[in-house]
Order: C-alpha cells, then sequence, then structure tokens
C-alpha cells in the first residue's frame, strides 16, 4: 500500500507542496502591507470584523461545520484568534506598529506558546528552547527601545499591543493542540466556522470606540481598494493560507514545515521597505536579528545537540 505521507521519500517534500509553502510565505509576508493599506481609511476594528465576515458568511451555506468538534472550542478559538490577535495586532498597527516590524515581533509567539505549554500542558521546554527564548527577549527589548525614533515612526503603544497580540496568538496555539485530541479535521470548516465568531464582538466593540456614524461612513466609503483589502485578508491571507498550512502539517513532520515560518517576517520586512518605504535603524536590525537567531535555535538546537553527541 502507497504511504500517504510523501515526507517518507528521500527527496522530502514535493514539487507541489514546495510551492504550496512559498505561496503560503509570500501572502503572509505581504498581509502586513495589505493590513497597513486598510488601517488607512478604516479603524481597526472595523477592518478586523469585515475579515472575518468575509471569511465566514459566503461560505456557511456550503461547507459543513467539523462535527467532531465541541461549538465551546470552535468559539474559544474564533474569539481568541480573532477579538484577541487580530484586534490586537490591527490596533497596534494603527497606533504607530511599522508593518515590518509587526512581521518580526509576532513571531514571538513561538516562545509564548512555549511558555503556555509548559505551565498549562507540562511539556517542559529542553535547554536550548530557553537559550533561544532567552536571545528573542533580548531581541525584542532591543526593538521596544528604539520607540520614538522619528525615523521609523514606532511607537510603543504599537509595539506593546504587538507583543499582545503574539500573547493571543500563542493562545489559539493551545487550542488547536486540544482540538487536535478531539481527533482529526479539515482545516478550511474550522476556518471557516471559527471565522463566525468573532464578527459580532468586533463590530460591537467598533461601533462602541468609533461611534456608529463613523461605522456606517467608513463601510458606505468603502472603494475598490478597500475591497480588495478585505478580500486579501479574508481568501488570501486566512481561508488560503492557514488551509494550505495546515494541509502542509497533516502531510509532513513539524521538524519539516515550522522552520519555513521563518521566512514569513524576512518577507514582510523586505515588503515594507520596498513598498512602504520603512527603514529600521540599527537597534531595530539587532533585535530582528536576534529574535530570528532566538527562533533558529528554539527550532534546529535539538538536532545540532544531537549531532554533537
Amino acid at each position: 500500500m502507497r504511504s500517504a505521507c510523501p515526507s517518507s521519500s528521500p527527496s522530502g517534500m514535493s514539487r507541489a507542496d514546495w510551492l504550496s509553502a512559498l505561496i503560503v510565505i509570500v501572502v503572509w509576508g505581504l498581509n502586513f502591507i495589505a493590513m497597513k493599506w486598510g488601517l488607512e481609511t478604516l479603524s481597526p476594528l472595523l477592518l478586523c470584523a469585515l475579515r472575518f465576515v468575509a471569511a465566514s458568511l459566503p461560505f456557511l451555506l456550503f461547507v459543513r461545520p467539523p462535527g467532531n468538534l465541541s461549538w465551546g472550542l470552535l468559539a474559544a478559538y474564533g474569539l481568541v484568534q480573532g477579538v484577541g490577535q487580530f484586534g490586537l495586532l490591527f490596533t497596534g498597527m494603527k497606533l504607530g506598529m511599522p508593518a515590518g516590524m509587526a512581521s518580526v515581533v509576532l513571531q514571538t509567539q513561538a516562545f509564548i506558546t512555549m511558555l503556555m505549554a509548559a505551565a498549562m500542558l507540562g511539556e517542559k521546554p529542553r535547554r536550548w528552547q530557553w537559550l533561544g527564548l532567552t536571545i528573542a527577549i533580548g531581541g525584542l527589548i532591543f526593538i521596544g527601545a528604539a520607540h520614538g525614533d522619528s525615523a521609523t515612526d514606532m511607537t510603543l503603544v504599537g509595539f506593546v499591543l504587538t507583543v499582545g497580540a503574539a500573547a493571543m496568538w500563542a493562545g489559539s496555539n493551545l487550542l488547536t493542540r486540544l482540538a487536535a485530541r478531539q481527533g482529526p479535521y479539515e482545516p478550511v470548516p474550522f476556518i471557516v466556522w471559527t471565522s463566525l465568531f468573532p464578527i459580532v464582538p468586533l463590530l460591537l466593540l467598533s461601533i462602541w470606540v468609533d461611534g456608529a456614524d463613523s461605522v456606517q461612513r467608513q463601510l458606505q466609503g468603502m472603494g475598490l481598494r478597500e475591497l480588495g483589502v478585505v478580500a486579501y485578508l479574508a481568501l488570501l491571507s486566512t481561508l488560503l493560507g492557514y488551509g494550505l498550512w495546515t494541509r502542509l502539517l497533516q502531510r509532513y513532520a513539524a521538524s519539516t514545515v515550522a522552520p519555513l515560518s521563518l521566512l514569513v517576517p524576512v518577507v514582510g520586512l523586505l515588503s515594507a521597505m520596498l513598498i512602504l518605504g520603512e527603514r529600521p535603524n540599527s537597534m531595530q536590525w539587532l533585535g530582528t536579528l536576534a529574535v530570528l537567531a532566538g527562533m533558529v535555535i528554539n527550532q534546529f538546537g535539538g538536532r545540532w545537540m544531537g549531532a554533537r553527541s
């Protein structure tokens, strides 16, 4: 019988799956550019709500809910990811977090996930993971200390909210692990139905923060650019990106797929520099290198120590 997992072949991932991984990396890297463009005319909470409207409502009649997962878990994931992660991220970027730096800082979710898993699931981090965490924290300190530089336009509140978004992403990662314990599930139905839950809270928060009249004016003033941003965030970043990524994780070992996410902040940084004209200062570059070095150590430290022994 032919194996269902192509990772057993000597060449590793197939060409088609490498292409899928490349698509996800580019889509997620450019995701921060789309956010910045959308936030020029739409408030962060309203843009976030529209993202999940477009990612869920058009598909509910065609996609069945994942029957083996509880509604409580679906709702928890949708609220933590939708209201928590993206609500904080969009607000942070609106309040002064550059797109390139946001793509880097958000990746610290890997270390926060490690700490949460240790506290809540009893998973003990390895020595090299603690080393990677320490280096990444040093990088965050460098990036955060660069706030107020007129050349970078990064604010402290934007930085703090982005770190909060990374923490919310870590929380959704733990919920994903709990979902996996309830049995296998298809990624697209999971994304579509969990995207339903943050819509009402985000709309209510937007009305509370911005005012009903402002929300109405923003909706009436939406043009092709705003619609294109919402479509990109909902269809490409959310449904296509998470769908392909989950499919790769189902077909290959996490140790094969996860390191590819290191390329997302690289694409995010370069695209922000080329398209938005962002120019990180020396402290932000040092912090970025430290965060990426910490992620590399966290990911590959076990292999290096195993090879030495």
